[in-house]
C-alpha cells in the first residue's frame, strides 16, 4: 500500500467520466510523475486525489486512512498540499504574506518554516516585501510551492510545475523539488516536459484518455522504446 494511494478512480465532472479505473501512488521520500498527452486526464487524476473532484468509483488513500469522502480543506489539515498550475499566487500580496497566507492551519511559530523556505528559494528572500504580481513566472511557481510548504505537507501535489518557464529555471525547480522529496516528502506532479520530468523521477504513470497506460519507473519508461516513440518524441 503506498502512502498515498488513489486506486482505481473512475469520475469526471458531471455525467462524463474522464478517469477510468486510474490508478496512482507515491510513497514518502519519493517523487511520482504523471505525463501523457494533452486531454489525457492528467490534471484531472491529481485533483481526484485531492478531492477536488468526486469519484463514482474508487477510493483515495492517504497515510493508512480513507480519505475518499474528505474535503480537499480536510485533507490539507491530514497532510496534503496542493499547488495548481495557474492563480496559485495572490498576486496583490508581497511575497512574505504569500507564504504567512500558507499557514493558515497552523497555531505555532511558522518562522522557522519561512526560513526554510528562503533557504530553498532564496531570490524569495531579495523579494520578500515586493508583490507577488511583479514577479517573473519562474519566482511566482517558487512562491506558490513555498506557500504549500508552509502547512508542513506530508505530500506536495504539484500540476504542471514548469509550465510557461524557461528551460534554466525548469532545471531549477526540478532541483528545488528533488531538494523537497529528500526532506521526506512524497512528491506527485503532472508535467508536460515528460522526458525531463521522467529523469528525476522515482515512479512515473503514463495516462491515456484518463487510463493507465504504463505505470513503472521513471528510468524504465525513459528506456521503453514504445513510451519513447509515442510520448517523447523518439
Amino acid at each position: 500500500m503506498s502512502f498515498l494511494l488513489g486506486e482505481q478512480m473512475t469520475g469526471g465532472y458531471g455525467a462524463a467520466d474522464i478517469l477510468h479505473d486510474c490508478s496512482i501512488g507515491v510513497e514518502k521520500g519519493e517523487i511520482a510523475v504523471i505525463v501523457g498527452p494533452n486531454g489525457a486526464g492528467k490534471s484531472t487524476a491529481m485533483k481526484a486525489v485531492f478531492g477536488m473532484l468526486p469519484l463514482r468509483k474508487g477510493q483515495v488513500m492517504f497515510d493508512g486512512e480513507d480519505v475518499t469522502q474528505l474535503k480537499p480543506e480536510e485533507r490539507v489539515v491530514k497532510g496534503m498540499g496542493f499547488v495548481p498550475q495557474t492563480h496559485n499566487v495572490f498576486t496583490s500580496m508581497t511575497v512574505e504574506e504569500n507564504l504567512e497566507m500558507g499557514a493558515f492551519i497552523r497555531t505555532d511559530s511558522i518562522d522557522d518554516s519561512i526560513a526554510q523556505v528562503y533557504d530553498l528559494f532564496p531570490i524569495l528572500k531579495e523579494k520578500r516585501k515586493q508583490p507577488a504580481g511583479e514577479l517573473s513566472g519562474g519566482q511566482r511557481q517558487q512562491v506558490a510551492v513555498g506557500r504549500a510548504l508552509m502547512t508542513h505537507p506530508k505530500v506536495l501535489m504539484l500540476d504542471e510545475p514548469t509550465a510557461g518557464v524557461s528551460p534554466i529555471v525548469m532545471d531549477e525547480l526540478f532541483d528545488r523539488i528533488i531538494e523537497i522529496a529528500r526532506l521526506d516528502v512524497a512528491i506527485l506532479m503532472v508535467e508536460q516536459n515528460a522526458k525531463q520530468a521522467l529523469e528525476i523521477a522515482d515512479k512515473g504513470y503514463v495516462l491515456v484518455q484518463g487510463q493507465n497506460r504504463f505505470t513503472d519507473t521513471g528510468e524504465s519508461l525513459l528506456a521503453n522504446p514504445e513510451v519513447r516513440r509515442a510520448f517523447l518524441g523518439g
